[in-house]
This record gives C-alpha cells, structure tokens and sequence, in this order.
C-alpha cells in the first residue's frame, strides 16, 4: 500500500444506500447486485480507456453507520437508465491493491484495509469522506481510502 494523492474525477453511475452489517448478510446485501445492474443498463466505452468504479460516499459515521454506494464508470457510451454523478475529490488516498478472481479479490482487499485500520498503531485515519474501487483490469483492483 502506498500514499497518493488523486486528481478530482467524474463517476457517473448507479447508487444504493447500505451497512456493513446488511452486506455481511447475503440475503441483506445489495452492493453486489448493484454492480451487476450497473453492468446489464450501462455501456462503458472501455475500447476509449473507461474504467469501473465503485465509489463509497456519504458517510453516516464510521465503518458501522450507513453510507452509499455508486457503481460507476468515468466514460459512459450509453444507458438505460438515468445516471447519477459523484466527483471523487483530488486529495490523499491510502491505496490498497488486490489481484484474483473477482468479487473475491475485492472482498480480500476490503479486509486488509480492515485489519490496517483497526490496528492499535495504525499511522493513518481514515476520513469517511470519498473512498472508491478503481477495476484496473478483469482480476485487479486498488481500493483508495480517503485519510486525513
């Protein structure tokens, strides 16, 4: 993992409201299925360099309040439906990376991002503002955590 510090993007998408809670519970769980109406109504122009995001937002609290999230992309060619949009904004980010088979791999990332923040000396804060999935490829992802 490494510091960096992102420029501002436009992600436009589809979004849902959720807790970690009702996402460890598969009949609750609603981040999944978003992802996959994001993929069945909405075109991505990846031959032009689109890439998929999942954005987190709109922080109750912490890791135990509600918060939304978006399933997105940066260029979109067409949809079925009406988009919302999310800027990520420019700032430093944590970035955790992961590689497999999806959506294990994305799961696997969560949990060192998990067990980083939650040890007694963890150097860094998070800041529950913007965090987000960039899917760098079919079976690679970074999850970039907004610190303070």
């Amino acid at each position: 993992m490494n510091i960096v510090n992102a420029e501002e993007l436009d992600v436009k998408g589809l979004s849902i409201r959720t807790n970690n809670s009702d996402e460890m519970n598969p009949d609750t769980a609603k981040i999944g299925a978003l992802h996959q109406r994001f993929d069945e109504q909405v075109a991505v122009n990846y031959q032009e360099g689109a890439r998929v995001y999942g954005v987190y937002f709109d922080y109750e609290s912490d890791h135990s309040g509600e918060f939304s999230v978006l399933a997105g992309a940066d260029r979109i060619e067409s949809s079925s439906t009406e988009l919302e949009t999310i800027t990520l904004p420019a700032g430093s980010y944590l970035v955790f990376a992961g590689k497999g088979e999806m959506p294990n791999a994305v799961i696997d990332t969560w949990m060192k991002v998990w067990d980083y923040f939650s040890a007694a000396d963890c150097p860094h804060q998070r800041a529950y503002s913007v965090d987000y999935e960039f899917y760098k490829g079919p079976d690679e992802v970074d999850i970039y955590i907004a610190v303070t």
